[in-house]
């Protein structure tokens, strides 16, 4: 009997303790360090991009250079994403796609093409942020990682890139419980112990990381400035009802919005190439940060200058109007860059004007800040559709830590919204264009079959919930080994053992890939299926 247990805790050890803080540190520690590069970069590179935009404000005969210059850059990008699709686009949605299963990619190409692509976007202008490429090039790391290791580790590579999601999500917004939020609640949308293991290991060493390098490169490692806000008492709790029921009515008529830009990008400009899309965004962007760098940018400085109350009721009106309109623009035309800032930027706005309206009426200077952070979270909860996020982001991000009753109760009101109207968040839009993109031309087949897991595979001792099977895999039933102990815990999870015979059924564009999936799980064998028609 001891020796039994012995050898279960050994294997316990071996098949999941191990790999976890393996891959968890390594990746949290590369990831860190990389995208912690990337924001000096980035940092330095907008603020290049701002002096650049004021010197030629007074110097217009640069034009006749810089027009010619941004179609040379048109045509580059239009070779780029048309040889690589998948450094098209925010990288929240892709980097969500790859670790569901949905998208596939080469993590070389991903890291080096969104840290230099997203690059370019900064310098330009165009009204995109830095979280997204930070995400997706976490996820390129963390399968990096898994890049020397034997076949029977492979089936950890979304684990690992779960992590590094995570590490990238978490550096990037300063918000290290929020990136281990966004491993449950946006990447996989469940709960599972092995991915919550992987994604606070990874974010622990990625924190670690980055609050060693960040001071040495002169980098941030909040997403704002610390605020200090007020405690607000009961008889408030009006202004968080207030300001969820106006921004969720406004993300649902944001998300229409971008679905339709989308419809005219696509389809109605559909036979126009996406160069011409492509120069028309740079252009608009040049043209509208000649006017005022409000519209331009990632965002971050318009939420700072709307916090400080700096800013005319007109130009958030204009500004708020532009960034949506070309946010979606640009995202839907392709160019690199991520949506999550210049959307808490378009809620900040939202809630600005709601709070120079409410001092209008009367209410008091002090609550204006305070009007904001509860727009920018209420923002996460209904345009991303995040709502635990958005309460972990209100507190670590936004120090709401005093006033979660309120920020609950407009995170609940915003999300309520949506869900009362049934709109999808912007990024699983986004993700549905890009599998769509992925698979077009190609044929979906429907197998069935039986697979048995051999001995010392991956799935050995894991219960089929926590496993990360390819995507639209169903595991029907499950033929015990007689020999084995079968278990099946209180909360319907199964454990699996060496022997145990599965019945899957899984759809599928690519069979001899999705079959490699499997063999990575259960163990290497032959795979006997046949096409059903059934789903």
């Amino acid at each position: 009997m001891g020796a039994t247990r012995m050898k279960k805790i050994k294997r316990y050890l071996l098949n999941l303790v191990l790999p976890v803080f393996y891959y968890g540190a390594v990746t949290g520690i590369l990831t860190a360090a990389i995208v912690t590069l990337y924001k000096w970069c980035a940092m330095h590179v907008i603020e290049f991009s701002m002096d650049a935009y004021a010197y030629l404000r007074e110097h217009l005969y640069w034009l006749a250079a810089i027009v010619p210059a941004l179609f040379g850059v048109a045509v580059l990008l239009y070779l780029v994403y048309k040889k690589w699709p998948n450094l098209r686009g925010g990288g929240i949605p892709t980097s969500v796609g790859i670790l569901r299963g949905l998208i596939t990619f080469k993590w070389l190409r991903n890291l080096l093409g969104g840290f230099v692509l997203s690059m370019c976007s900064f310098l330009l202008g165009v009204p995109l942020g830095n979280e997204g490429p930070s995400v997706q090039m976490g996820t390129a790391i963390g399968a990096a990682t898994l890049a020397p290791m034997r076949k029977n580790q492979k089936a950890w590579g979304r684990y690992a890139m779960t992590g590094g999601a995570c590490v990238g999500f978490a550096t990037a917004t300063g918000a290290p419980i929020c990136g281990i939020i966004f491993a449950i609640e946006e990447a996989h949308e469940r709960i599972s112990p092995i991915i919550l293991l992987v994604a606070t290991v990874s974010v622990v060493f990625g924190k670690i990381t980055s609050d060693l390098l960040s001071p040495l490169l002169g980098v941030s490692t909040s997403l704002f400035t610390p605020m200090s806000l007020e405690t607000m008492g009961l008889g408030s709790v009006w202004i968080p009802v207030v300001v969820g029921l106006i921004v969720g009515v406004f993300a649902v008529l944001y998300l229409s919005y971008h679905k339709l830009i989308r419809r005219i990008v696509n389809k109605t400009l559909g036979k126009i190439k996406s160069f011409y899309k492509i120069f028309a965004v740079l252009l608009l962007t040049l043209a509208l940060g000649l006017v005022s760098t409000n519209f331009i940018s990632t965002g971050h400085g318009l939420i700072e200058e709307l916090l400080d109350g700096n800013v005319a009721l007109y130009m958030i009106i204009i500004a708020l109007f532009v960034r949506a309109t070309m946010t979606l623009f640009a995202n839907s035309s392709g160019v690199t860059g991520g949506i999550f800032l210049p959307t808490l930027a378009i809620g900040a706005s939202i809630a600005a004007i709601l709070g120079e309206v409410l001092m209008m009426l009367g209410l008091g200077q002090e609550y204006y800040s305070f009007v904001l952070v509860l727009g920018i979270t209420a923002c996460i909860a209904s345009m991303m559709k995040m709502p635990i996020t958005a309460i972990v982001f209100a507190v670590e991000a936004l120090s709401c830590y005093n006033n979660i009753l309120h920020v609950i109760v407009v995170v609940a009101i915003a999300f309520a919204i949506t869900e009362i109207f049934r709109v999808k968040s912007i990024n699983d839009k986004v993700l549905e264009n890009h599998v769509e993109e992925q698979s077009a031309g190609k044929t979906r087949k429907v197998l069935e079959g039986f697979v048995t897991v051999q001995n010392d595979a991956f799935a050995i001792g894991k219960q089929v919930r926590d496993i990360l099977w390819p995507s639209n895999l169903f595991v029907l039933s499950i033929t015990r080994n007689p020999d084995a102990e079968a278990e099946v815990d209180e909360h319907g999870g199964k454990t699996l053992h060496a022997g145990d015979v599965l019945h899957v059924r899984y759809a599928t564009y690519n069979q001899p890939t999705t079959n490699a999936e499997i063999m990575a799980i259960v163990g290497e064998q032959e795979i006997a299926v046949q096409e059903t028609s059934v789903v």
